[in-house]
């Protein structure tokens, strides 16, 4: 049957949405219509690059007749056929896209979901570009004050960073999830970001930084108050005595054993450098003044 051959509808929509000096005006109503048709059909032939090219042109077509949210489904559709190829730089491209046409509607939600869709897609092939869409969907979904709904994608963002060993914005990625959560009033939430984030500067022998975001996170009630600032109290107690067994001990604790899996991996590891130096350090600030003063 012709009109259901996806060679003949792909041609008939190219032929109606292109001017010439008889056609004066696209016809994109039906051209849509013809595009989706011929991409459900070679996806069902398992002709997966063509489908990837209907489903843009269907794309298109919907955003030519000024309906974002319908150019948003068939782009994620194409970029479901970009997966199947293997195609990592379209899928990230077409999650893109499709973000920015949920976004015309205004719906975060679906904005938001389509970068973490293509982050999911991205996570072995290309990480980094999975860590960024992992933040751009946390961002999409605070700026529409949406907190709540974007734990689970930092967790994610920060997990990425850790496996590409870069500490510094896993840390970061991990003291932004504790300030979504302290916005949403998610405590539990808010803690375990902010002892995870400790970890991680710990597990890069950063003392000092590690200190320091612990004395940054006592400005909150939340963390004051609960398991996980004294389990952090402890840690960092042990690393200024420089007890290596107390650093294991604590380590293994159940507070610790709540935490992502990710983090938990590296907590288990400590300590991972020399403490010797990390006692010099803590000894000397604490005698700089005295030294001063007994140069009298």
């Amino acid at each position: 049957m012709a009109s259901s051959d996806p060679e003949k509808l792909m041609a008939k929509a190219d032929k109606i949405t292109k001017l010439s000096f008889t056609r004066w005006n696209a016809d994109w109503k039906n051209a849509a219509v013809l595009y989706e048709q011929a991409a459900i059909a070679y996806r069902l032939a398992k002709q997966n690059e063509k489908a990837k090219i209907a489903f843009e042109k269907a794309s298109k077509g919907q955003e030519m007749l000024s309906s974002p949210w319908d150019a948003a489904r068939f782009m994620e559709s194409a970029a479901a056929m970009a997966k199947e190829l293997g195609s990592w730089n379209e899928v990230a491209d077409f999650y893109r896209r499709a973000s920015e046409l949920y976004i015309e509607c205004g719906r975060s939600q679906p904005a938001s979901d389509a970068l973490a869709k293509g982050a999911r897609a991205l996570e072995e092939s290309m990480p980094e570009e999975a860590a960024r869409l992992y933040v751009s969907a946390c961002e999409i979904l605070e700026e529409d004050e949406k907190e709540q709904m974007a734990f689970d994608l930092y967790r994610a963002a920060a997990s990425v960073y850790i496996k590409l060993e870069k500490y510094e914005d896993a840390a970061a990625t991990l003291l932004r999830l504790g300030l979504a959560a302290d916005k949403s009033n998610a405590k539990n939430s808010q803690c375990k970001a902010y002892l995870s984030a400790i970890i991680v500067y710990l597990y890069t022998h950063d003392f000092k930084q590690a200190e320091k975001c612990y004395n940054d996170c006592l400005q909150t009630d939340a963390f004051m108050d609960s398991d996980q600032f004294r389990l952090a109290s402890k840690l960092l107690s042990a690393y200024r005595e420089g007890d290596i067994e107390e650093i294991k001990r604590v380590a293994q604790s159940s507070t610790i054993s709540n935490l992502e899996h990710v983090i938990i991996r590296l907590a288990r590891k400590l300590p991972t450098g020399e403490l010797n130096a990390i006692r010099a350090e803590v000894a000397g600030e604490d005698g700089d003044e005295l030294d001063e003063d007994n140069l009298v």
